[in-house]
């Protein structure tokens, strides 16, 4: 498992990689461009996830008809290409349109659900997991590199690093990642949207990721101006912040993964996380000093790490095989669009009212959100078998026939059949008569 996703897991970091980099000091440079305002800035921050919401449905779906490998090879040129632009960029407007050029390159589904095709559902969790401890790790690097390399020698550099990264997917893509498995599904009908968007608990799952990246957003934009604006911080200092909530962050990753995957705590660990959202916008909202400012940002990047391990293994888990795509791509769609959103209130929240206020609105929203999250299933009965076809035999109308049987299809790759099923309903040894 770790062989085939290892490759994957690396062009998803290096891709994050490529956005994170620029986020700690995007705002204050952006600031400095030909005719820049607060709110165009912020346009400038979110930009790039507002081409990821349009793109992100329609490259899904195309992997889903034409193939992963080729979607992603598309979507990381275009990613290169508005990086190009941002390095040359010598106003805000120039800038905008190749942040929206970076996000037009919407891969992050099709890279998941590639993930999801390679490893088998019980190992899934695990190979998201390791997918988050790279975008983790690339994220930790990502915060100190920004403010340093921003700082000492230019953001523009910053914008020709991501390109280059980009680039060296393309290669590892080719050369190292191998090609998904032949699947063979029960599945006549044509990509219904309904099936996508009528799921109460995908829906969760996308309002989840939309409040999540909204507020990760919001923050890149208010850190950075805050600290240099009110606190006489310089670029080339913001480290001094990011790297404890990145130590922080990534050493809460890894239990709360352990405890969702493993004691079937999804809920809960979901709820905690927007726990520690309230508690760190109040804290950022009220504080006084740059000291207690600073805490708020550690407690924001230990909820956000808590939930990142999760999220995408979560939803995959709600998806029917032959959507998996197209229903990540509305999943990243939602995040997108929340980043987008963020980034537009919080450039204008900047310019209209103040810090205390809007803490104290996102705080009402994240108690609203946390009923949402309370009030979901438990989503650790939903289960997968795995029936090698040379022990068992293959009966397409016992399982057609079988309510209980929530999907199944057959992996010709590896001549099994995947059986998924609610443990409250209908347990593995069942299965396995039935097949017998």
């Amino acid at each position: 498992m770790i062989k085939s996703v290892m490759p994957l897991s690396f062009i998803i970091a290096l891709r994050f990689f490529g956005l994170f980099i620029v986020l700690p000091v995007i705002s204050v440079y952006a600031l400095s461009l030909e005719g820049s305002n607060a709110t165009l800035v912020g346009i400038v921050v979110g930009g790039y996830a507002l081409t990821q919401v349009i793109f992100q449905v329609p490259f899904g779906v195309m992997s889903d008809k034409l193939g992963r490998k080729g979607t992603i090879i598309m979507g990381l040129f275009l990613f290169a290409i508005g990086s190009l632009i941002c390095a040359v960029a010598t106003d805000i407007y120039t800038l905008m349109l190749g942040r929206l050029l970076q996000g037009a390159g919407a891969i992050g589904a099709v890279v998941t659900a590639m993930i999801s095709d390679i490893v088998k559902e019980h190992e899934r969790p695990k190979a998201m997991a390791l997918m988050g401890m790279f975008i983790g790790l690339a994220f930790a690097i990502a915060m100190i590199a920004g403010p340093l390399i921003g700082g000492f020698i230019g953001v523009p550099v910053l914008f020709y690093i991501t390109m280059i990264l980009a680039l060296a997917s393309i290669y590892i893509l080719v050369k190292k990642v191998p090609n998904p498995p032949k699947i063979t599904h029960t599945y006549n009908e044509k990509l219904s949207f309904k099936d996508v968007l009528g799921n109460a608990n995908i829906n969760r799952m996308h309002i989840t990721n939309f409040l999540q990246k909204g507020l990760m957003t919001f923050a890149f934009l208010v850190i950075p101006i805050i600290l240099t604006r009110d606190y006489s911080w310089e670029k080339s200092e913001l480290w001094y912040v990011y790297l404890p909530s990145m130590i922080f962050g990534i050493l809460s990753m890894g239990p709360a993964a352990i405890i969702a995957e493993k004691k079937g705590k999804f809920r809960e660990i979901l709820a905690l996380g927007i726990v520690f959202f309230i508690l760190s916008y109040l804290i950022i909202g009220f504080s006084a000093s740059a000291l207690v400012f600073s805490i708020g940002v550690v407690v924001f990047f230990v909820g956000f790490n808590m939930h990142e391990p999760i999220m995408q293994s979560l939803t995959s888990k709600f998806a029917k095989v032959h959507q998996r795509g197209s229903v990540l791509g509305v999943f990243n769609s939602f995040g997108y669009l929340g980043t987008f959103i963020g980034g537009v209130l919080g450039g204008i929240m900047l310019d209209s009212i103040d810090l205390k206020t809007f803490s104290i609105i996102i705080a009402v929203v994240c108690i609203l959100w946390l009923f949402l999250i309370i009030s979901m299933p438990n989503p650790s009965k939903t289960k997968t078998l795995y029936l090698d076809l040379n022990d068992y035999k293959l009966n397409t109308t016992v399982l057609n026939d079988n309510t209980k049987v929530e999907e199944w299809y057959i992996n010709n790759s590896e001549n099994v059949v995947a059986v998924k099923f609610n443990e409250s309903n209908i347990s593995e040894d069942e299965i396995k008569s039935l097949l017998k």
